[in-house]
């Protein structure tokens, strides 16, 4: 059996199927929740959503065959890009919802904050696994230094939601890669701190209008609330086996979910309304299954190098999950974070499926790690 092939059929069949279904299952979400829009713009999103999910596959499955051990001399390179990408972003970039965090090169649109998480994880581990020995005060500010480049570049879009998906990677990261309990339940403290602080001072006008709507929904429904009330009311409408696929006078189709973010921001909402309380347990425990096929890869990680590169990946999967899901059914706060492999992102998705490919390549390259 040739090197080639033995890869091939050593691949997390389990991995590939969950990540293929939920990101299949994005592209039906997507038609179904833009499939009335008169604009041809619109009605183009799953197709791209679909080029996309195809792009990422093949990345998929060439990363999951090439060893993982080549981020070695390929992390630091990314992550350079990654800021430059920022930097340019900042300057030409194209301004969304308030944030200057998309940047357009020739026929590609992507968010360069994306790539940066992407490539700061891989840093981040080669760093903790390479510097084991270090003493932890040190390997803290080190890390503080890696992450703290991309979120100040993040923030000055400003980009808040981007920024805070970094601090539960870190906090992973830095829990696997042996930093001592006690540093990490005093930077926990230093956070819950500082986050009064910055919510009063650090955040822009339209971020701390977010922030009321969440606590007080009632003050401003027809402003600043209406899109979490509508979310709520479009997930309670659905019921338990919601209106169905493509039902009509839906909160979609009737425009109060807010047409330009329905598709991506919201698209748990429409799952919600049109597949009821069924649909997004099935879809949750789909996520679920996949995290945990993660973690099981991480455990038989055939080096810490692999396993902090997984942990990483599962935790950037899991942040975005949550913030998702959570501001949604205002749980948290409106952060405009997608859902992946569900969520109209273009580039997000070749970014994840990127990212798991990563994941896989660990489980497919675990023994010869190992040796």
């Amino acid at each position: 059996m040739t090197p080639f092939l033995r890869k091939l059929l050593g691949l997390n069949w389990l991995l590939l199927a969950t990540m293929l279904a939920l990101a299949v299952f994005g592209v039906i979400a997507i038609y179904s929740a833009t499939y009335m829009r008169e604009d041809s713009v619109s009605a183009e999103f799953w197709r791209k959503q679909a080029d996309w999910v195809a792009v990422g596959f093949i990345a998929f499955m060439i990363t999951s065959l090439i060893d993982y051990r080549w981020i070695r001399w390929g992390a630091l390179p990314m992550y350079v890009a990654g800021l430059v990408f920022l930097v340019l972003t900042k300057f030409v970039g194209t301004k969304v919802y308030g944030a200057r965090s998309w940047l357009h090169l020739g026929p590609i649109n992507f968010q360069p904050a994306q790539v940066a998480v992407i490539a700061g994880i891989m840093v981040l581990a080669l760093f903790l696994s390479q510097f084991r020995e270090m003493h932890p005060m040190l390997r803290l500010l080190l890390c503080g230094v890696i992450v703290g480049a991309p979120c100040l570049l993040i923030l000055m879009q400003p980009d808040l939601g981007e920024t805070i998906i970094w601090g539960p990677v870190l906090l992973a990261l830095l829990f696997v890669g042996g930093i001592p309990l006690r540093y990490l339940v005093c930077i926990l403290l230093i956070v819950a701190t500082a986050i009064p602080i910055a919510a009063n001072l650090g955040l822009k006008t339209y971020q701390q209008e977010r922030l009321t709507a969440f606590v007080h929904p009632e003050i401003d429904p027809r402003g600043a609330a209406w899109a979490i009330n509508q979310s709520l009311i479009a997930i309670g409408s659905g019921g338990w086996s919601g209106k169905g696929f493509k039902a009509p006078n839906t909160q979609i189709e009737l425009g109060f979910l807010p047409a330009t973010a329905v598709h991506n921001d919201y698209i748990f909402s429409a799952i919600g309304e049109q597949w009821g309380f069924v649909g997004g347990m099935f879809l949750i425990g789909a996520f679920g299954l996949l995290l945990l096929t993660c973690l099981f890869v991480a455990f038989f990680a055939g080096d810490q190098f692999g396993l902090l590169l997984v942990i990483g990946i599962t935790a950037l999967i899991f942040t975005h999950i949550f913030q998702n899901v959570g501001m949604t059914i205002s749980l948290l706060p409106i952060t405009g974070v997608p859902l992946p492999l569900i969520s109209y992102s273009g580039s997000f998705v070749l970014m994840i499926m990127f990212g798991l490919g990563i994941v896989n390549s660990v489980w497919v390259h675990r023994k010869e790690a190992a040796r």
